[in-house]
């Protein structure tokens, strides 16, 4: 581990940073593909992604060329403009979500405010009368970031703690538990339900397709938005372009972010009609989403995605490597308790605390994340071959075949 003595990037971190991260283990300096090296020349296998944000691997050679060239051009100019990057992204994201309408952003915490004012817009239209109509549903262990809005949505302790009054009008039910949500869905009173496909930091818990179906029909019964958050699950990661597909719902609204901008910060959200007009001029706004950079770096993601058909190979490539994986559950049935998840977003779901395990993989050669206090969250580029698959089954293999049981 690189110390501050050591490394003065880690002495910078102790000196300048702000501590609302904890201190981190690692300086990176180098990424190719699904590869990473640090300040010390170490490798490591990168199954983090940077939290599922760097979808086509680092320094991918079109997602480079096509960045370079567009900041050599034009990189910013504000929405007083129009620029061609943002609508031809714009054109590409609606083609795969379907007629509707779209508002760029800067990040996944950016797009679930947007729906959240969204919904807002939709339960004054309903009820004709602003402030009566404002409950969002949201699921028990759900992420939706650490805005004001997005805080009030996430039911998580250590999320809203110190934060609190937050805004009013979110109940949360458990996933998956159809029952639950038909009681707190009110025709008169909610205006939206807001539902991760693949809930990522809350354990890597999968809506059941028959969840999210249900949940559609009542809100098509009550008129109430169906709003989708595909931040971390969506672009391409579960072998479909959205995981929600999966299921064969269609949400009234999507957010989105992480890998659309294949490491370059960008949000957004899709609306589908009727409810794409209610934002109209002056409602909603950012200075610096859709500008010419960022939406170049979306379409470059795209392009990539539609070129090397990864989709289609993370549906094919992770059968073998989900199989792999569920083998640690034989393997160490007193450490492991299941292996969950799909394509290229899996938790291995853990009887101990993941962190220690998060570090022992590291040192061994691959970068993970934690999530939920259970789970090793592994989140490989799209492009990942099937040898780097069976890689890091292999290091996980050994270092938890190792693992000394507290």
């Amino acid at each position: 581990m690189n110390g501050p003595s050591a490394d003065p990037t880690a002495a910078n971190y102790a000196a300048n940073v702000a501590h609302n991260y904890g201190a981190p283990p690692i300086t990176l300096v180098k990424g190719q593909g699904t590869l990473v090296w640090d300040a010390a020349g170490k490798r490591y296998l990168d199954f983090a992604s940077g939290i599922a944000v760097n979808a086509v691997g680092h320094a991918h050679p079109h997602w480079v060329k096509r960045v370079a060239e567009q900041a050599g051009k034009l990189v910013h100019v504000s929405n007083l403009y129009r620029n061609e990057p943002q609508g031809e992204l714009a054109q590409a994201l609606s083609l795969r979500c379907g007629p509707g309408r779209v508002i760029f952003c800067n990040s996944g915490a950016e797009a679930n405010e947007g729906l959240l004012k969204l919904a807002r817009l939709h339960g004054q239209r309903k009820s004709g009368t602003e402030g009566a109509c404002i409950g969002v549903i949201v699921a028990e262990k759900a992420f939706h970031g650490r805005t004001f809005g997005g805080m009030s949505a996430t039911p998580q302790e250590k999320i809203q703690k110190g934060f609190r009054p937050l805004l009013s009008g979110f109940t949360a039910v458990p996933l998956n538990d159809l029952a639950a949500w038909d009681k707190v869905i009110d025709a008169r009173t909610t205006a939206a339900v807001l539902i991760e496909s693949i809930q990522g930091e809350g354990g890597v818990n999968p809506a059941t397709p028959e969840f999210l179906r249900g949940v559609e029909k009542l809100c098509r019964e009550r008129n109430v938005l169906f709003m989708i958050d595909e931040i971390q699950c969506g672009i391409g990661r579960t072998g479909k372009f959205f995981a929600y597909e999966h299921a064969g719902v269609k949400p009234d609204a999507i957010a989105m972010a992480k890998g659309l901008g294949g490491g370059f910060p960008i949000g957004a959200i899709w609306m589908a009609p009727p409810h794409d007009d209610l934002f109209q001029a002056g409602s909603h706004g950012t200075t610096f989403g859709g500008g010419p950079l960022a939406a170049t770096a979306g379409l470059a993601v795209l392009e990539i995605l539609e070129a090397e058909q990864l989709v289609a190979k993370v549906a094919e490539r992770s059968v073998a490597w989900h199989a792999a994986l569920r083998e640690l559950v034989t393997l160490r049935p007193d450490l492991v308790k299941e292996v969950r998840g799909a394509g290229y977003m899996v938790g291995v779901i853990l009887h101990v605390d993941p962190l220690p395990v998060v570090a022992s993989l590291r040192e061994a050669g691959i970068l993970t994340a934690p999530a939920g206090g259970v789970a090793v969250r592994l989140l490989p580029p799209l492009n990942a071959s099937a040898e780097e698959l069976a890689e890091a089954v292999a290091i996980l293999r050994q270092v938890l075949g190792g693992w000394k049981a507290a």
